[in-house]
Protein backbone atom coordinates (compact mmCIF):
# COMPACT_ATOMS: atom_id res chain seq x y z
CA UNK A 1 0.00 0.00 0.00
CA UNK A 2 1.44 3.29 -1.28
CA UNK A 3 1.86 5.35 2.22
CA UNK A 4 3.96 9.13 1.95
CA UNK A 5 4.25 11.31 4.77
CA UNK A 6 3.04 15.44 4.08
CA UNK A 7 5.08 16.76 6.32
CA UNK A 8 8.44 15.07 4.96
CA UNK A 9 6.98 15.42 1.39
CA UNK A 10 6.82 19.34 1.98
CA UNK A 11 9.71 21.51 0.22
CA UNK A 12 9.73 25.22 -0.27
CA UNK A 13 11.90 27.08 -2.31
CA UNK A 14 12.59 30.88 -2.23
CA UNK A 15 12.41 30.42 -6.22
CA UNK A 16 8.68 29.93 -7.03
CA UNK A 17 6.27 27.99 -5.48
CA UNK A 18 6.90 23.85 -5.12
CA UNK A 19 4.60 20.98 -6.09
CA UNK A 20 5.34 18.15 -3.92
CA UNK A 21 4.22 15.47 -5.61
CA UNK A 22 2.26 12.47 -2.79
CA UNK A 23 0.86 10.06 -4.94
CA UNK A 24 -0.11 9.81 -8.77
CA UNK A 25 -1.93 7.60 -10.62
CA UNK A 26 -4.27 7.49 -14.20
CA UNK A 27 -7.21 8.44 -11.55
CA UNK A 28 -6.14 11.00 -9.57
CA UNK A 29 -3.32 12.87 -8.32
CA UNK A 30 -2.42 14.39 -4.38
CA UNK A 31 0.24 17.00 -3.51
CA UNK A 32 1.50 19.27 -1.27
CA UNK A 33 1.66 22.58 -2.35
CA UNK A 34 4.38 24.90 -0.44
CA UNK A 35 3.87 28.82 -1.12
CA UNK A 36 6.76 31.51 0.52
CA UNK A 37 4.83 34.48 1.38
CA UNK A 38 4.77 36.54 -2.21
CA UNK A 39 4.06 33.55 -3.91
CA UNK A 40 1.30 32.54 -6.21
CA UNK A 41 0.02 30.06 -8.68
CA UNK A 42 -1.79 31.88 -11.41
CA UNK A 43 -5.01 31.68 -11.95
CA UNK A 44 -5.66 28.82 -14.97
CA UNK A 45 -8.56 26.10 -16.00
CA UNK A 46 -8.64 22.38 -16.37
CA UNK A 47 -11.22 21.08 -18.85
CA UNK A 48 -12.38 17.72 -17.82
CA UNK A 49 -10.42 17.79 -14.35
CA UNK A 50 -11.89 18.64 -10.59
CA UNK A 51 -9.65 20.14 -7.86
CA UNK A 52 -9.47 20.08 -4.60
CA UNK A 53 -7.12 22.36 -2.46
CA UNK A 54 -6.94 21.49 1.68
CA UNK A 55 -5.51 24.30 3.64
CA UNK A 56 -2.36 22.72 5.68
CA UNK A 57 -0.93 25.90 6.95
CA UNK A 58 -0.72 29.38 6.76
CA UNK A 59 -3.67 31.86 5.20
CA UNK A 60 -4.08 31.51 1.19
CA UNK A 61 -6.00 34.15 -1.10
CA UNK A 62 -8.13 31.64 -3.10
CA UNK A 63 -9.68 32.52 -6.78
CA UNK A 64 -12.54 30.33 -8.10
CA UNK A 65 -14.24 32.33 -11.17
CA UNK A 66 -15.15 35.27 -9.90
CA UNK A 67 -14.64 35.40 -6.12
CA UNK A 68 -11.51 35.46 -4.06
CA UNK A 69 -11.33 34.80 -0.34
CA UNK A 70 -8.96 34.04 2.08
CA UNK A 71 -8.92 30.58 3.74
CA UNK A 72 -7.14 29.20 6.87
CA UNK A 73 -5.77 25.97 8.18
CA UNK A 74 -8.45 23.37 8.01
CA UNK A 75 -10.59 24.92 5.17
CA UNK A 76 -10.85 23.23 1.75
CA UNK A 77 -11.81 24.66 -1.92
CA UNK A 78 -13.30 22.84 -4.50
CA UNK A 79 -12.87 23.87 -7.81
CA UNK A 80 -15.00 21.81 -10.24
CA UNK A 81 -13.44 21.23 -13.81
CA UNK A 82 -13.41 24.48 -16.11
CA UNK A 83 -13.75 26.99 -13.20
CA UNK A 84 -11.05 29.42 -13.25
CA UNK A 85 -9.18 28.77 -10.22
CA UNK A 86 -5.48 29.57 -8.56
CA UNK A 87 -4.01 30.53 -5.05
CA UNK A 88 -1.30 33.39 -3.49
CA UNK A 89 0.29 33.55 -0.42
CA UNK A 90 -0.75 37.54 0.43
CA UNK A 91 0.33 36.77 4.07
CA UNK A 92 3.92 37.28 5.52
CA UNK A 93 4.05 33.34 6.90
CA UNK A 94 4.23 30.17 4.74
CA UNK A 95 1.29 28.18 3.27
CA UNK A 96 0.64 24.64 2.70
CA UNK A 97 -2.14 23.07 0.95
CA UNK A 98 -3.16 19.32 0.26
CA UNK A 99 -3.95 19.12 -3.82
CA UNK A 100 -5.77 16.64 -4.93
CA UNK A 101 -7.07 16.72 -8.63
CA UNK A 102 -9.06 13.83 -10.68
CA UNK A 103 -8.30 12.94 -13.24
CA UNK A 104 -5.21 14.13 -13.45
CA UNK A 105 -4.52 16.81 -16.43
CA UNK A 106 -2.63 15.68 -19.56
CA UNK A 107 0.78 17.19 -19.87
Amino acid sequence: MPINNVNTASHFSSDKMQKNSLFMSNHLFCDVYCLEPGQEQHVHIHSGSDKIYYVLEGNGTFTLGDNISEQKPGDIVYAPANVAHGVANKSGDRLRCLVLMAPPPNH
